[in-house]
Parts: C-alpha cells; sequence; structure tokens
C-alpha cells in the first residue's frame, strides 16, 4: 500500500513513524516532509496549497491513501477537492474544518449548543473592540478569527496589552481580520482532548498537555507549542465522560443539523475549571507537538485505524446515498 502525508512538521514526522511498522507499506510520499521524514519515506517538493499538482502525482504515483497533516489545506478544502476526484484522503472537509479555521464559528456554536467556554464578544472594528475594554475585568484574552499558526491567542494582563494586541491583529498581523473575539480569561489547568471520527461515530484517542508560553513559568506570548506530554496528569474516567457529553458529541450534533460531518481527528484544547471542562477552541487535526508523544502510546497498528475509518466513512456515505435514491 503507498501512502501520502502532506505536511512537513514534527507531527508528519511522528505519523510517518507509526504507520511504517505497518507491513501493509510498500512506500511512503511526504508533501514535502522534513530532513526527518526523507529517511523513512520519498520527500515530494510540491506545494501544498497547489491541489492540482497533488492531485496528478498522486494519480500519477498510484498513492492509495492521503493522510493530511496541517490545518491550512483543510480549511481551504483539500479533502473535498480529492475526494471529488477519486482519491481517498482522511480528514474532514471544509465546512467542518471551519471549527479551527474560525474561532467565531465554533463560538457561535457553543453558544446554540449550551456548550461550556468562555463568555465572549465578537467585534468587526478597532474602535468598538477598544470600547469594549471599558467593561472588562482583567486579564483577558484577544484572539484573531482566522489560521494564525498557534499565534493569535494574546493573554492580556492589562488594559495597555489588550489595545496592543487589537491593533495588532486588525492591522493583519495574522492575515486581513475582518472580525476580533475578546473573551473572559478562564483560570484552570489546559488538556488537550483528541477523538477520531468517521463521520458518524468517534473513538477517544488519547490526551495530552502542551506547553504554549514561551518562557518557564508559564510566562510570556503564546507560541505554536513549545513541548508536550501524554497523557494529560487531568485524564480521568468521569472528567472524560464530561468532555465527551457536554462538549463533543453536541458538537458533531451540531455539524450534522449543517448537513455535514466530520471525519478524522477532533482535538479540543480545554480549561479545567474545578474539574469542569470549558472548551477553549478546536484544531481538526492531531496537534503538533502532541502527536509526537500520543503515538508512541498507541498499541494498535496505525495504518489499519485509518484504513477502517476510511472504510467505514465510505458505507455511510454510500448508505446515505442509497437512502436518498429511494426518495428520488
Amino acid at each position: 500500500m503507498k501512502v501520502g502525508i502532506i505536511g512537513s512538521g514534527g507531527r508528519e514526522h511522528a505519523i510517518c513513524e507509526a504507520i511504517k511498522k505497518s507491513k501493509k507499506i510498500d512506500e511512503i510520499y511526504c508533501f514535502p516532509g522534513n530532513a526527518g521524514t526523507n529517511s523513512i519515506a520519498t520527500n515530494v517538493d510540491l506545494e501544498v496549497n497547489d491541489f492540482k499538482k497533488l492531485k496528478n502525482y498522486i494519480i500519477q504515483n498510484s498513492i492509495d491513501l492521503i493522510i493530511v497533516g496541517p490545518e491550512k489545506p483543510l480549511v481551504e478544502g483539500i479533502v473535498d477537492f480529492l475526494e471529488k476526484n477519486g482519491i481517498k484522503v482522511f480528514g474532514p472537509n471544509k465546512i467542518a474544518s471551519q471549527l479551527e479555521g474560525s474561532k467565531i464559528f465554533t463560538k457561535n456554536i457553543c453558544k446554540k449548543y449550551n456548550i461550556p467556554t468562555a463568555n465572549f464578544g465578537v467585534f468587526e472594528n478597532q474602535i468598538n473592540s477598544l470600547k469594549f475594554l471599558d467593561k472588562c475585568n482583567f486579564p483577558i484574552v484577544v484572539k484573531a478569527d482566522g489560521l494564525a499558526a498557534g499565534k493569535g491567542v494574546y493573554i492580556c494582563e492589562t488594559r495597555e496589552e489588550s489595545e496592543q494586541a487589537i491593533r495588532e491583529i486588525f492591522k493583519g498581523k495574522f492575515g486581513e481580520a475582518k472580525k476580533i473575539l475578546i473573551e473572559e480569561f478562564l483560570k484552570g489547568e489546559e488538556m488537550s482532548f483528541f477523538v477520531i471520527s468517521d463521520g458518524e461515530t468517534f473513538k477517544t484517542f488519547g490526551t495530552a498537555q502542551d506547553h504554549k508560553r514561551v518562557f518557564e513559568g508559564d510566562l510570556g506570548k503564546n507560541t505554536g507549542g513549545m513541548g508536550a506530554y501524554s497523557p494529560s496528569r487531568l485524564d480521568n474516567e468521569i472528567l472524560n465522560q464530561k468532555v465527551l457529553n457536554k462538549i463533543i458529541e453536541p458538537t458533531l450534533k451540531a455539524l450534522k443539523e449543517m448537513n455535514t460531518n466530520f471525519k478524522g481527528f477532533l482535538y479540543a484544547g480545554l480549561m479545567i475549571v474545578k474539574n469542569e471542562p470549558f472548551l477553549i477552541e478546536y484544531n481538526v487535526r492531531m496537534g503538533d507537538p502532541e502527536c509526537q508523544t500520543i503515538l508512541p502510546r498507541l498499541k494498535t497498528n496505525f495504518l489499519n485505524i485509518f484504513s477502517l475509518y476510511i472504510y467505514l466513512y465510505e458505507s455511510w456515505n454510500n448508505r446515505k446515498r442509497r437512502k436518498r435514491a429511494r426518495y428520488l
């Protein structure tokens, strides 16, 4: 079996290492990969945002399955594009990827489905954002709406820091900013919670704790992740069930009611306050660096997991198509 992995980080290297253990693997391709993947796979120097060139290479080399690592191609619709061209791909479609692509999209789902999260406000310009600060108790959290490579979140201890964050976001530090999110600061301990879904059902896929702040003692600006360990020290059956009941299940229900579903890894970034989970954000793929600590603990053949979930997804879709056809 030939497998292609899109991405160039430590996450993609960890995925390569995990699926390489399968006896079914004939060859692994990485687009574009890195120095680590180059020793265990074939790195392919293609721009991951050029979907047509990717498609042509995949077809020409008879690659059986594509696994998408990073968020940007998912949000831009690579899964929809490849599936329309008959290519098996593991990851969520463009609509479902908005869970990560737009923090406001996710917050609105939280509001509608009573998913526990921090209180928030959405603002379309700098003037109204700055006025809102008059009503705030500090610290607060200021977030860019779209993708920001894990860096578009400011934890602001003072009004001055908040004003600077707002100005930087609206000046385009993380790309064009049409809206901004300002939310209350939740005091607790972070936890990363993963599930894997075939579009209809899901299973938990482990927990982790990553370190965002640049300095020791949880100080300094947020980064894309300075390291991680797994499982989270907060991991326990009672808390995990609360996460599933109060956060994961309502989110997947929301997507179904939008006439879509979620296939792939869903990563909930949580704040645990007095043993109660609050959703901070969603990522629609495995985290990096969390992936590097979760996959070495995996006892099941990783390639078999991908193959099973792709098979189940296709089965669900075929069943839905047959059901629709009966009513035409």
